[in-house]
């Protein structure tokens, strides 16, 4: 019988995502410091902080309603590069499974190959340049592979929790080739991108 996840599931999961981000706030802000203009940790304090809300009063019947109007609130109150790009990858993910009351493993991973396609699209940025996508890519496969070869949920996301972090580090001694970060240059260079930090935390509420 195939594991199904309904609303109560998924509100929860945004919950866990919010108290894990607020808890980062600070860790965050200091990479972003390292790296860019230092916006990032209060930005996704602020997101956390509405959807956190959202998810406590928002009805979770229809998935693809619930994710795209979420996406919709974190683009209003994070209106930054980071909060785009969350807020695009949550409106590609709810549509993936609009009208939908449960959702299936294979629904998940369509969500998170949605997500990962809305942030290259919209960020415009390519593997190897410095940015969320060198975390958030293995992680997507990672994800996939898991469970198309018939893993648990939780097993598939310690899987890709675990593609994350390395994805994050492989870039780590790198230069960042876009946006602010790639005005400061070679100081980039063994800095924590912050965007590949903030999935990590991301992932790791979701799997937790």
């Amino acid at each position: 019988m195939t594991v199904t996840y309904g609303g109560q599931s998924v509100s929860d999961a945004l919950g866990r995502v919010c108290a894990a981000l607020k808890t980062q706030v600070d860790h965050l802000t200091s990479l972003d410091q390292a790296v860019g203009d230092g916006d990032m940790g209060y930005t996704l304090g602020k997101i956390a902080d509405a959807l956190a809300g959202y998810a406590q009063a928002t009805p979770a019947n229809d998935l693809g309603k619930f994710l795209g109007s979420a996406g919709l609130l974190t683009n209003k109150v994070g209106p930054s590069t980071m909060g785009t790009l969350l807020a695009t990858a949550l409106m590609r993910a709810g549509k993936t499974v609009m009208g939908k009351a449960e959702l299936t493993p294979a629904d998940l991973v369509a969500m998170f190959r949605a997500a990962e396609q809305g942030i290259q699209e919209r960020g415009k940025a390519q593997l190897g340049e410095k940015t969320i996508l060198d975390a958030l890519h293995p992680a997507v496969e990672a994800f996939a592979a898991a469970v198309e070869a018939g893993e648990a949920i939780e097993a598939a996301g310690r899987v890709a929790l675990a593609a994350a972090e390395a994805g994050r580090d492989a870039v780590t001694p790198l230069r960042s080739q876009i946006g602010r970060a790639s005005w400061v240059g070679e100081r980039t260079e063994g800095q924590v991108d912050p965007g590949c930090a903030a999935l990590v935390v991301i992932l790791g509420a979701l799997v937790g």
